[in-house]
């Protein structure tokens, strides 16, 4: 059932509401096995961005947004927190601070330089993978510069060194040029994404950084927004009413990157690089939906227009007249692109387990002596 939501237009388009018990549901109570406090730097788009594009812009987001834990706009494009948000936790650290908060940042447990709507290329176009990585090296930089000087909070040089170093980017890569090029061009296309992630990491190795944590991208063709806004046959769509090209796509996109990853432990063999296979939980969470108690996998819990989907690209989930699922709900698509709370604390329980990461390492294996 939806309630009509009267909140005033934001400035950017939208994108479950549960209160549901989730460390019942979905725990993440692994024990922690860290033996130093773990520091975390992260690269990436949306799905991990903490609020790095909101802090930028000075922009914030209407009700509902962050409503499910929250309880007011945090910078995440959720009703609560992100897999990223659920790691930490399971480390027992802090949530991370996005590189351009400004006001009363926590630097001490590494930095989150992910924005929204970002790609591996352009390089230099802000934000993209390169600009990331030019900041988390300016970062890194003043912070060891500061550190010798006696300033508290900051990160120093060994830190650096033992940090895990995530990167969870290409999704809006692939988005982008299936919206005007056929099948075979985007997949000549790929090649190039995944020398930008290449170039990342041997330039974060470069520094000094040799534990790596890689996500896959996930099933774009099961998002409400692809499924809403292109035009399908019949052949395209999957058993579970996803688009099989767009789907064919990441699939082809992850098998490059796990090539890659492959590749690098060959080319620097002091270094740990896990490969995470997100496209699996989260294709495994939209196949089985009714098993795990989700509802809906198809269709965005904030959005317009109703079922099958409830998106609409001209209206966004925090416009008057727009639906948005009660709470407690069990929703997967929060608006039409980006997960619930409740699916992103699933994703985080299936990424904890070890049994999509490639070597089978813990998420703590980087923060043990």
């Amino acid at each position: 059932m939806y309630e009509k939501q009267q909140a005033p237009v934001s400035l950017l388009p939208c994108f479950i509401s549960i209160s549901v018990i989730l460390s019942v549901c979905f725990p993440l109570n692994v024990e922690c096995g860290c033996s130093r406090s773990p520091v975390i730097f992260n690269m990436g788009d949306s799905n991990s961005d903490t609020g790095g594009f909101y802090s930028g812009l000075g922009i914030i987001m209407p009700p509902p947004e962050g409503r499910a834990f929250f309880h007011k706009f945090a910078g995440r494009l959720s009703d609560g927190r992100l897999i990223i948000d659920f790691l930490c936790e399971n480390l027992t650290t802090n949530y991370l601070t996005p590189y351009l908060e400004s006001l009363g940042p926590n630097f001490s447990n590494g930095a989150n330089f992910a924005i929204s709507g970002s790609r591996t290329l352009p390089r230099y176009d802000p934000f993209s993978l390169g600009v990331q990585g030019r900041q988390l090296f300016r970062f890194q930089t003043r912070s060891i510069e500061l550190t010798s000087k006696g300033v508290k909070g900051l990160i120093g040089e060994e830190d650096f060194k033992n940090a895990l170093y995530m990167i969870d980017i290409g999704q809006n890569d692939l988005v982008g040029p299936f919206s005007y090029l056929p099948y075979p061009q985007v997949i000549e296309k790929i090649p190039t994404f995944i020398a930008e992630i290449k170039f990342a990491i041997l330039s974060i190795y470069q520094h000094g950084g040799k534990k790596f944590w890689v996500h896959n991208t996930g099933p774009f063709g099961c998002l409400p927004q692809q499924l809403a806004t292109t035009s399908k046959n019949a052949s395209d769509i999957d058993q579970y009413g996803c688009l099989q090209s767009r789907n064919d796509g990441a699939r082809e996109f992850n098998k490059q990157l796990k090539a890659l990853c492959e590749e690098l432990r060959d080319e620097i063999k002091d270094a740990t690089i896990v490969y995470v296979d997100i496209f699996a939980i989260k294709y495994d969470l939209i196949a089985n939906s009714t098993l795990y108690g989700f509802e809906n996998p198809l269709m965005a819990c904030c959005g317009y227009g109703g079922p099958p989907y409830n998106f609409d690209p001209k209206f966004q989930c925090t416009a008057p007249g727009s639906n948005v699922c009660e709470e407690g709900s069990k929703y997967i698509s929060w608006d039409g692109v980006h997960y619930t709370e409740a699916a992103n604390a699933f994703v985080a329980s299936k990424i904890v387990s070890t049994d999509y990461s490639s070597p089978p390492l813990k998420f703590d294996f980087f923060c043990k002596t």
